[in-house]
């Protein structure tokens, strides 16, 4: 049984790592714009931010029956601040280079943008709390087996791609690197307007 629920985290963090969304484009971004050290701290964003998204969606899953205007509440502000940085990436002129004079204030994006997104609580109410609640029902220790692995696997395959992305860094001095970000405020946009979409079937508006 434990070794179900270790399977699981494995395969459910490596999924959630890579699959294309929000935060994976915000760690490409950060990491093109700023260096692998920035994007690995957006990658990293969750260790800060999915302690208070894990405990609030399980209490939801165990005392709310109608969930869904949170998401949509969720859902709605994590659009707009997509919207946001959709709007400084799609602006952007060129690198700067002096990165004395940057701010980066990438865990602070990070935070937002994965504390914001819908999609953490969605897993966690639909798939993550039901199976750590299973797991503790069979034993405590079996939900941790199924949560270091999963984030294990979610952060890693990030910063594994803030590498990747790194390594390309002398892009950011060609002339086409301005196109790719402002290509990724367009995706970043993209999102927004997903979350906004789904906000509105949240609170039941068509």
């Amino acid at each position: 049984m434990n070794g179900t629920f270790l399977v699981s985290g494995l395969v459910l963090g490596l999924s959630a790592g890579l699959t294309p969304g929000p935060m994976l484009t915000l760690v490409i971004y950060q990491t093109l714009k700023h260096g692998i050290k920035e994007g690995l701290k957006v990658a990293l964003a969750p260790l800060l931010t999915d302690a208070p998204i894990v405990i609030i969606s399980l209490f939801l899953l165990a005392r709310l029956s109608n969930m869904k205007s949170v998401l949509g509440l969720v859902s709605m502000l994590g659009g707009i601040y997509l919207f946001y940085l959709a709007y400084e990436s799609i602006r952007f002129k060129g690198a700067d280079l002096n990165h004395e004079a940057v701010n980066p204030q990438s865990i602070k994006k990070g935070v937002m943008a994965n504390f914001l997104n819908p999609s953490p609580y969605m897993f966690w109410i639909s798939i993550g709390g039901p199976l750590v609640l299973k797991a503790s029902q069979v034993h405590i220790a079996a939900s941790f087996i199924f949560i270091v692995p999963f984030y294990i696997l979610l952060v890693g395959s990030k910063c594994m791609v803030a590498v990747i992305s790194g390594n390309s860094r002398g892009f950011l001095k060609s002339n086409h690197y301005v196109f790719t970000i402002r290509a990724l405020g367009g995706i970043l946009a993209v999102f927004g307007i997903l979350f906004l979409k789904d906000s509105i079937k949240y609170f039941g508006m068509y």
